[in-house]
């Protein structure tokens, strides 16, 4: 029985679509005659409803974080969406079940909650005994993943299985393997060579900034404190698809006091970590696993309420972080770490301990596991 791979994300430019393409990578490493399937579960259930969803968001987040605070893992929120939920599986069912027979996956991989939810809902709505993995991409273990149907739950942390157990999950379906990442982070790189392409000096500070995929965030107020700073520094802005943040840096580079570099969508992520001598950014799951693979002390702002403070939390009390709260407190708290190199260095030492940059493999190696002890079941 041939080997097949179900993988499910929501959202082209997003973390849970990384770590599929982590866990593809590494399962054709690990078996070159695996198929593999990668998919936007969202946009091949409802492709018009995906795109409305996903500009929502980003506008709830930019705009009335509160409310997202208040939806995220809210037992209430749950409960009295559980109906919406159970409807929305049910017409979406069909067109999954289409999907399974035709690619006869031999183990399904889920990296978000959503498409999670509808493969275990398929699966006990036509009696499949298909392996079903859901992969956690943040360290925040909410309730919206918690199916019976799910075999295994890859997670973070320990503290993440723990918060598991306690709403009700078996411990041995919970797997502490960590956040999949490519396995290009692991490798080291030439600094000079990446530096002096990029126009910038190896030997002096490089501060990276980061607003995640769409590029949100204070950037403009954290690129104009630090060029205020009395020191020298080279900062590096990667916009993702922010083109109006794009825009700006480029005009404030030709006359800014400090080297700015600003860059879009990239996918040479690891090159640019390897060079940062720290990243300021966000907190998103991939991001976060990604600097603590290259050891990269993380400055965290505007955390995005729900997953994001949790990984901000999780980060902070690992001691490889440091979350500034309030952003007029920005230029202080920079600069009291930038000229703290024994801090510098501990945070370094403290993300290289909690990282996990084998997770991409591990998991794979799970999921050619399953597919060998598992046939196809119309």
């Amino acid at each position: 029985m041939p080997k097949k791979a179900l993988l499910l994300y929501i959202s082209e430019v997003s973390g849970h679509h990384q770590a599929t393409l982590a866990i593809e990578s590494a399962l054709k490493r690990l078996d070159q005659n695996i198929e593999v399937l990668n998919l936007n579960a969202f946009n091949y259930t409802t492709p018009i409803s995906e795109k409305i969803i996903n500009q929502l968001y980003i506008k709830v987040i930019k705009r009335t974080p509160k409310i997202w605070k208040y939806l995220y893992d809210n037992p209430s929120v749950i409960e009295n969406t559980r109906q919406i939920k159970k409807t929305i599986h049910k017409l979406n069912s069909p067109k999954l079940k289409i999907l399974i027979d035709r690619f006869k996956p031999t183990c399904i991989v889920c990296t978000q909650a959503y498409p999670c939810g509808m493969i275990a809902d398929c699966k006990r709505t036509f009696g499949l005994n298909i392996p079903l993995i859901g992969v956690l991409t943040d360290y925040a273990p909410h309730s919206f993943w918690i199916y019976d149907e799910v075999d295994y739950y890859i997670v973070p942390a320990e503290e993440v299985k723990q918060a598991f157990v306690q709403k009700g999950v078996e411990a041995k379906k919970v797997i502490n393997f960590g956040i999949p990442i490519d396995p290009k982070f692991v490798q080291s790189k030439n600094k000079e060579l990446i530096a002096h392409k990029l126009g910038l000096n190896p030997s002096g500070p490089i501060i990276m900034i980061m607003g995640g995929s769409q590029g949100i965030g204070p950037i403009k107020k954290i690129v104009n404190d630090l060029e205020a700073f009395p020191f020298e520094l080279q900062i590096l802005v990667i916009c993702g698809v922010n083109k109006t943040l794009l825009k700006w840096l480029k005009r404030k580079s030709k006359k800014g006091k400090k080297k700015l570099i600003a860059l879009e969508y990239v996918e040479t992520i690891d090159e640019l970590m390897e060079i940062a001598s720290l990243i300021i950014t966000k907190p998103g799951g991939l991001t976060t696993a990604e600097a603590l693979a290259k050891g990269l002390p993380l400055l965290i702002v505007n955390p995005i309420p729900g997953q994001e403070v949790a990984n901000a939390n999780f980060l902070t009390k690992k001691g490889a972080g440091i979350t500034i709260e309030k952003m007029k407190d920005f230029s202080k708290s920079a600069t009291e770490l930038l000229i703290d190199q024994k801090r510098l260095n501990d945070m370094s030492f403290q993300a290289r301990q909690i990282s996990k940059p084998k997770a991409a493999i591990d998991i794979a190696s799970l999921i050619i596991k399953l597919c060998s002890n598992t046939s196809f079941t119309d």
